[in-house]
């Protein structure tokens, strides 16, 4: 069903990139599974006494190390990467994660953040259901893998405290105008915001916002060292791996497919000036040095939308109708239209989706992109004049006919609310890092024996 859509005034207060969260939580949700397995022998090893580091007033343990440990060399493996970086280096990077991911649920904890049970549920059923398995029988593929149901939970509710942690902070930092959304609109960046998708390598070198002049020209040094190297042919992945602080190292430094208009606002430019395979300059930021590399360029641009018109019928369980019995109740109204009988007059009289029912279903032209995941999927699959076969979304349980196609130019509102989310993502992943790098500053942090014992 449509979004609702919100004034620019209040909308910074409330984006809060939730699509590409959820893929976060989703893909986290498959490495707790993979995390199941048993961690290495060399494992009590690694660190002193099973504390691979001291942070604050908490650990991080030398369990949690090698678990993570073995499920990147899995990874690599997989991929088919036989050879690995140097062990040291992702080790190092390991340890840096779990530290930062401490420093955060630490602050979680001081703000009073909790994960209330019934999310936590929610998630992990979104989850469940994404494998095509009730939750009983995911359940008993956790059990499987040698995972407790309460394990998983608690995986799943860690990185719903970071998620909740971070846009609790960072949304606070963001503040968006009128005047800001209005100069990106009349951008060619903006004009251009269908555009290409860009996959990018990215290497972060951090200096610390209090660092000795002498420190800022090692890390100025070093950051143009790899960019050398990169040019001359050096793997981005093993680089990243074994350099870059930014929470993708451990994936060679891949920020995945990219629009324009989702790339962080602080190498922007430089990307979109690379032609394919070049690495940039390295690029100063407040967090450090940022080495970006341009790994693969597709699509073609865009400036008009595609829109749809669609009529459903959307049936909710209920106390008084269960599971099952919707199930039944949609099953029933798909074979009554396909015998004959008015879609619009079906929709009227049974649809539990208020806001088109009145209307015989109808949901008025829209991009396919106003829609949930799933109902987006079908509306797409969907020839012009096909009714669809009963679906389900986290809405209810649906019947779809698809009425029309066509291409219009954006509208004024769809501009100012995609200019509203392309700036509220920038500033959200420049703020975070921010926030970041401030508590890994303030923090004591000792890691231990063979972890590289430090302090700071």
């Amino acid at each position: 069903m449509p979004k609702r859509r919100q004034t620019v005034s209040n909308l910074h207060n409330h984006l809060t990139i939730h699509a590409r969260r959820q893929n976060r939580l989703l893909a986290t949700l498959a490495l707790a599974v993979a995390l199941s397995i048993t961690a290495p022998a060399w494992s009590a090893q690694v660190c002193v006494e099973g504390i691979a580091a001291i942070v604050n007033e908490d650990v991080v343990l030398a369990s949690e190390v090698a678990r993570r440990l073995a499920l990147f060399e899995e990874r690599m493996r997989a991929d088919g990467q036989d050879e690995l970086p140097e062990r040291d280096a992702i080790l190092s990077q390991i340890l840096e994660q779990l530290v930062m991911e401490n420093l955060q649920l630490q602050e979680a904890k001081a703000r009073g953040v909790e994960i209330e049970d019934e999310a936590l549920t929610d998630s992990v059923q979104a989850y469940s259901e994404q494998q095509g398995l009730t939750l009983d029988q995911f359940r008993e593929q956790l059990a499987a893998s040698g995972m407790s149901y309460r394990e998983f939970r608690d995986e799943v509710r860690r990185e719903l405290t970071l998620q909740r942690v971070q846009q609790n902070v960072v949304n606070r930092r963001i503040y968006l105008t009128e005047q800001d959304v209005e100069s990106l609109i009349a951008s060619p960046f903006f004009r251009d915001y269908i555009s290409d998708e860009y996959r990018i390598g990215h290497i972060l070198l951090q200096v610390s916002q209090n660092a000795t002049p002498e420190a800022v020209q090692e890390a100025t040094r070093t950051a143009n060292d790899i960019v050398r190297q990169l040019r001359e042919g050096a793997d981005f992945a093993r680089m990243a791996v074994e350099h870059s602080a930014a929470s993708t190292a451990l994936q060679g430094g891949d920020l995945g497919w990219r629009k324009a208009s989702q790339i962080p606002g602080l190498f922007a430019e430089e990307v979109l000036a690379l032609e394919v395979g070049e690495t940039a300059d390295p690029v100063r930021a407040p967090s450090g040095f940022h080495i970006v590399q341009l790994v693969s360029q597709r699509g073609a641009s865009q400036r008009r939308e595609q829109q749809t018109l669609a009529r459903h019928i959307l049936l909710k369980p209920s106390t008084i109708r269960s599971e099952e019995q919707t199930v039944e109740a949609i099953w029933d109204l798909h074979t009554r239209i396909v015998a004959g009988e008015d879609f619009a007059d079906l929709a009227r009289e049974h649809s539990n989706d208020p806001g088109s029912a009145l209307a015989g279903g109808e949901l008025g032209w829209a991009p396919a992109s106003n829609y949930v995941d799933r109902f987006r999927e079908v509306l797409d699959a969907s020839q012009l004049g096909d009714l669809s076969e009963p679906f389900q979304t986290e809405h209810g349980w649906h019947i779809l006919e698809v009425l029309g196609r066509r291409e219009e130019d954006m509208s004024k509102e769809a501009r100012t609310d995609i200019a509203a989310r392309v700036l509220h993502q920038r500033r959200f992943e420049e703020k975070l890092q921010e926030w970041q790098s401030e508590l890994r500053d303030e923090a004591f942090v000792k890691t231990m024996g063979g972890c590289g014992e430090t302090a700071g």
